[in-house]
């Protein structure tokens, strides 16, 4: 491995720089960027294992502020379209969404969909802090199962 990556990734395991860039990651990750914060995450943890909680955090509420990007740039979306056609935009195939409401951001967990889940939830206008509660609810479960689940199948960490 060259020096310099050598020196990349012992910075990045330090746990200051290590749960700021997990933040940064984390975010990103919930946005409609496709990246994965799980390896972040789990490779922190594996050099800093008595960092789990914090880390578990730091990536909840980053992910979580992601998502509530998301359910910005969606209602903002919403209120562009519906100016622009000069009336209200329907949407018949989401109308079972709105039957679930707020707790429909819980699954913003689920890969693929569930950041742009969080867009539409702008879009359909749900309430922002109940969605966000649920988004929190949804993203810190999966941390915590995730990586609960690597740590126990790969004890000894991984090995390339």
């Amino acid at each position: 491995m060259p020096d310099w990556l050598t020196s990349v990734l012992q910075w990045l395991s330090m746990p200051e720089a290590g749960l700021s860039t997990l933040f940064i990651v984390s975010f990103v990750s919930a946005t409609l960027i496709p990246v994965g914060s799980e390896a972040a995450l789990f490779g922190l943890l594996k050099l800093n294992p008595e960092l789990f909680w914090p880390a578990v955090a730091i990536a909840t509420l980053g992910n979580t502020l992601g998502g509530a990007l998301n359910w910005f740039i969606g209602a903002g979306a919403h209120r562009m379209i519906d100016r622009a056609r000069h009336k209200p935009t329907e949407l018949h195939a989401l109308d079972w969404l709105q039957r679930f409401g707020p707790k429909a951001c819980v699954m913003s967990w689920l890969p693929v969909i569930g950041d742009p889940l969080c867009a539409v939830a702008g879009w359909l206008r749900f309430p922002f802090w109940p969605c966000v509660a649920w988004m929190a609810l949804g993203k810190l479960l999966r941390y915590i199962v995730l990586t609960a689940l690597l740590l126990w199948v790969f004890p000894g960490g991984l090995s390339f």
